[in-house]
């Protein structure tokens, strides 16, 4: 039976995207089965980070509507075998929050991992994530306004049984400038730090070619996502220092 997580952030521009795609590229990597799903609708992105864009033909609200089934909506990652990706629809009215439940716990049949991308904000892609997860990933920067934001997206998440935090796009100048470290970030967001991940030029650049980073990096972001990957996986990693 996999286990379906939920990565938000409250705020946008976090990276939590990029934190989707590199933990479930990883974590294939390391032999499980991952499912990306995509609830970022009308705005979708996690397809160019995994590089299926021209691949992922069906949108999770084609198996909600029974058009197609799950298994042949999900896309493989040609390079990273076991890393599939179940997009969003450009548009889409009220969406069922107990039958998508359904699609992911048809999901845990098959995936070892289901990662729910959740657009940022509290909306409806926010709550359909929510319904269906079993844990939830906040992605927060070190700034201000994200923390504060990613502690707004922890009050709505104390139904779920475990929440972490991934500090993301940390630049150790950066942390510095604003008197801050990376145990006030904690304190703030109030939850327990799963991974800390450096900002890195390269995530835009992998993006902008439409390839998974982890095929065309291996410093910086990239063994950030692996320690992350094996924490879920409940690996005692130690923390990516952040020069």
């Amino acid at each position: 039976m996999g286990t379906a997580v939920m990565v938000t952030s409250g705020k946008g521009g976090t990276g939590k995207t990029s934190l989707t795609a590199g933990a479930a590229s990883c974590l294939a990597a390391l032999g499980r089965r991952v499912l990306c799903i995509d609830l970022d609708i009308g705005l979708r992105n996690l397809d160019l980070t995994l590089g299926l864009s021209d691949r992922a033909l069906m949108d999770f609200t084609d198996v909600m509507d029974y058009r197609c089934s799950l298994l042949s909506a999900a896309v493989e990652q040609p390079e990273i075998r076991g890393l599939f990706l179940l997009t969003a629809p450009l548009s889409a009215g009220e969406l069922d929050r107990e039958r998508f439940r359904e699609v992911v716990d048809e999901a845990k049949d098959y995936f070892d991992f289901i990662f729910m991308d959740s657009p940022a904000g509290l909306g409806e892609g926010f709550q359909l994530a929510m319904a269906a997860a079993d844990r939830a990933v906040v992605v927060s920067a070190v700034d201000p306004a994200a923390l504060r934001d990613a502690q707004r997206a922890v009050t709505e998440l104390h139904s779920l049984p475990q929440l972490h935090l991934v500090m993301n796009r940390v630049n150790s100048r950066l942390i510095a400038k604003l008197r801050t470290s990376i145990d006030s970030a904690m304190d703030t967001a109030g939850l327990p730090l799963l991974g800390v991940v450096p900002e890195d030029p390269a995530v835009t650049m992998a993006a902008a070619a439409g390839i998974p980073l982890v095929l065309l990096s291996h410093k910086g972001a990239a063994p950030a996502y692996l320690n992350v990957a094996k924490r879920l996986l409940g690996q005692r990693v130690p923390l990516l220092r952040i020069r």
